[in-house]
């Protein structure tokens, strides 16, 4: 029986109203009237049921869609404006247990070599990545109680933030590591995190079991339970995420609309983050081997139609997808790229590349400052900020500043002064010109006038040798 409310993954991912819904999704696809129903409701940015955004995803009307499009870019507009958030991931080590068959980090897999980083080596992979500007880090593991047990991902976190290296520091610590207990995510709070971040893969439970055979992941309740306990140890801010490809894309959609409307209705807080990963080509996976894999057209529109359904949440996409993907799909709601990623255990150290630990190939293998440019050419500001994590704005209070569009007053400003941070402190000459130029344009269209103000004089201050303001 479908309970959103539900503390069991069986009622709130309900297969039977993913298939009603999935079912009354293709009876009205070309249903006029009510697609512009659910089109007007979009329209006061206040989201769509999972069932409404289903039967924008089944049309396939030109006109329609066209509106979906320019709907979504509007909605990105109004509550992110043209600011991007910049991230990198750090892989800590690839020892894993589990028996997933989409990840080249597989027990059973004896091509790759099995690394885990020490804190000395994590050290100086922070280094490096403050070195090319980053302020802002996805840490990631594969689950091994055995190598990576929560006290090796709290020391890391602990190094992390204790690296200050000329004018770089970590100031904020995603983490995306397997599912938990309630006391681990007590513990993950108390280190500092910013966003807690579990992949689905598939909501799908029938191919969840298949494709995670073996390993504490086989057990599909725990990990799509596994957001609750986080909540219920007190992390505010969690990403979910499906790998789109490995099931039905339809029916990914509707569950995980669904996780954020379970979110919501039990926590008062929807998703802080959704991510937009497809399966790709990695040590010994095919992607041809999944029979689900979706165009770029049909990932374009799962982009926008998120967009439209959960509008205040953050969306994410990594360099598994190349520049024209990525260019695409920002217009259309994405708000956080990842740039100079090295999905190796480690690997920012080393001049070339590595690839012999990598969880997937990158698309776009392009340096921080080449990506820092490209969207700077496009009109966006790159923003390294992390000052809603710092001041207490997560989980419902950021959820607020959004849907008040204070946003404006706040996350705009700090994107500029991160990005003058950048400019100083590690650009190159042509997106240094291009940066000023920018912060230049763009500081006037800050709502509030006194905000104006001291963002002048803190521009002022940064090229004098100071760091790290934030409103």
């Amino acid at each position: 029986m479908y309970d959103v409310k539900s503390m069991c993954a069986d009622d709130f991912i309900n297969d039977d109203e993913i298939r009603d819904t999935l079912a009354y999704a293709d009876a009205h696809k070309a249903d006029v009237e009510l697609i512009d129903q659910i089109i007007e409701k979009a329209k006061l940015r206040k989201g769509l049921t999972h069932r409404e955004a289903s039967v924008l995803l089944a049309c396939e009307l030109p006109d329609k869609l066209a509106e979906v499009y320019e709907l979504a870019e509007q909605i990105k507009l109004d509550f992110y404006g043209n600011r991007i958030v910049i991230f990198a991931p750090l892989y800590l080590s690839n020892y894993c247990v589990n028996g997933c068959v989409y990840c080249p980090y597989h027990m059973k897999n004896k091509h790759i070599a099995r690394k885990k980083l020490t804190q000395e080596e994590v050290a100086r992979e922070v280094i490096a990545l403050q070195d090319m500007g980053h302020k802002r880090l996805a840490i990631e593991a594969g689950e091994d109680p055995v190598n990576n047990p929560i006290e090796y991902i709290l020391d890391c976190i602990n190094t992390i933030y204790s690296i200050k290296h000329k004018n770089g520091a970590i100031r904020r610590v995603n983490v995306n590591i397997a599912a938990t207990t309630v006391e681990n995510y007590r513990r993950l709070k108390d280190a500092g995190i910013g966003t807690y971040i579990l992949f689905q893969e598939t909501y799908h439970k029938e191919s969840y079991l298949k494709l995670h055979p073996t390993g504490p992941k086989h057990d599909y309740n725990y990990h799509t339970e596994a957001m609750d306990r986080a909540m219920e140890g007190g992390i505010d801010d969690v990403g979910l995420g499906v790998l789109f490809g490995l099931e039905l894309y339809r029916y990914e959609f509707a569950g995980l609309l669904m996780h954020a409307e379970h979110l919501e209705a039990v926590h008062g807080v929807g998703p802080h983050t959704i991510s937009m990963p497809r399966v790709k080509h990695a040590d010994d996976i095919d992607p041809n081997a999944f029979d689900n894999s979706i165009s770029d057209e049909i990932f374009a529109k799962l982009c926008a139609l998120i967009r439209i359904a959960v509008p205040y949440t953050g969306m994410i996409i990594s360099t598994r997808e190349s520049q024209d993907v990525r260019e695409k799909l920002l217009r259309l709601g994405i708000s956080q790229v990842s740039g100079a990623s090295r999905t190796s255990v480690g690997g920012y150290c080393e001049e070339e590349r590595p690839h012999d630990t990598e969880q997937f190939d990158v698309s776009d293998q392009r340096t921080l400052d080449e990506v820092v440019c490209w969207l700077m050419d496009m009109g966006y500001i790159p923003s390294f900020c992390t000052a809603c994590y710092r001041e207490g704005r997560t989980g419902d209070r950021f959820m607020q500043l959004c849907k008040s569009k204070q946003i404006q007053n706040c996350c705009h400003p700090n994107a500029l002064m991160t990005l003058d941070e950048y400019l100083e402190d590690y650009a190159s000459p042509h997106p240094r010109e291009v940066g000023r130029a920018l912060i230049q344009k763009e500081s006037p269209t800050i709502p509030s006038q006194k905000v104006q103000q001291i963002v002048r004089e803190n521009l002022d201050k940064i090229k004098q040798g100071s760091r790290d303001f934030r409103f």
